[in-house]
């Protein structure tokens, strides 16, 4: 695996940013959940609890302009984004007021005005389309750059080995962001992945692999800025494996008994968001009344986003036959 470079340390706004794209995932995390269990949201549900570090810092070093490819486990990734809250919840409600009017569901979400341009429910499908708007940067000669998000279990599929060679003999400006959260659905690491690190893979392909704690926003920083960096200045693909764990099973309801209670346990006693705001109050990053009134405000968003898209109208049937074909353009 390739070693890092010396990456600037992020400043205390960047720090106290990573920390509210945090809170912003766990507390919107929660509410879909908790509505879920009340019957006021029917849908299946990939919690990514545990893993919001990972996307939290990589958005904060993202502008509008920089695209994100994400799997069904991937809400966390686009409200790290800052995809507004309202048309996503809309849009999970299967309400007209949806990113894709209530249509996709909580599979296909879509927000290109910040970014965020696909929802794949395939597993590693992201990544090919990454590719393409990787392409499109590179042709229009901007330096926008692309994010594809996956799993470890995606890494074990054709269109990973196909998109990261075709990545790096384009030198395309895109990072492959696993999220190795240890179990590919309901099939531990280790029984269904053939080597002990996925970075390892990025040898084949002409590319650097970093695995990087994805739980250290300081070791996550300084992975995602060399990539992204590297990725603008037209150097080409990066292949970043972000050691996580997540605190629920494969989907809501999911018993989770390919976990051990030893070790999931192990993983909540160190979950990084409390561990993060008390590395920053320790740091005199910020206070915990400033950390207080942040997660005020961001639980308002979310309770509002909550009642606009439980409130907002069922599709007619007639939707059904809107959006199947490209309508002609006007001469």
């Amino acid at each position: 695996m390739a070693e890092l470079s010396n990456a600037p340390a992020p400043s205390q706004e960047a720090l106290v940013d990573i920390y509210r794209r945090m809170i912003r995932i766990e507390r919107n995390d929660d509410a879909i959940r908790k509505t879920i269990r009340l019957g006021r949201l029917v849908m299946p549900y990939y919690s990514a609890r545990g893993q919001e570090v990972i996307p939290a810092t990589i958005s904060s070093l993202l502008t509008d302009d920089d695209k994100i490819c994400t799997i069904y486990r991937g809400i966390h990734d686009m409200v790290a984004k800052d995809m507004p809250l309202r048309p996503l919840w809309a849009e999970i409600a299967g309400r007209v007021d949806g990113t894709c009017k209530g249509k996709g569901g909580p599979m296909h979400l879509t927000h290109p005005e910040t970014g965020v341009m696909v929802t794949t429910g395939i597993v590693g499908s992201s990544m090919p389309i990454a590719n393409g708007l990787a392409w499109a940067a590179k042709l229009d000669g901007s330096k926008r750059v692309t994010i594809a998000y996956f799993g470890d279990g995606a890494s074990n599929i054709g269109a990973f080995h196909e998109a990261l060679n075709l990545a790096s003999v384009w030198k395309l400006p895109v990072i492959f962001v696993c999220q190795n959260n240890g179990f590919a659905e309901h099939t531990r690491y280790e029984n269904g992945t053939s080597v002990d690190f996925i970075a390892k893979r990025a040898i084949g392909y002409g590319m650097p692999g970093h695995t990087v704690d994805g739980n250290d926003p300081l070791a996550m920083y300084a992975a995602a800025h060399e990539a992204i960096t590297r990725a603008r200045e037209g150097e080409g693909p990066t292949l970043l494996e972000c050691k996580t764990f997540r605190f629920l099973g494969h989907v809501l309801g999911d018993d989770d008994k390919y976990m051990t209670k030893e070790e999931k346990a192990a993983a909540i006693a160190k979950d990084p968001l409390p561990a993060f705001k008390a590395w920053l109050v320790a740091q005199g990053h910020a206070t915990e009344d400033q950390l207080a009134e942040m997660q005020a405000k961001i639980e308002a968003e979310v309770e509002d986003a909550q009642e606009f898209g439980l409130a907002s109208p069922l599709p007619s049937v007639n939707e059904l036959r809107c959006d199947v074909f490209a309508q002609e353009m006007p001469a």
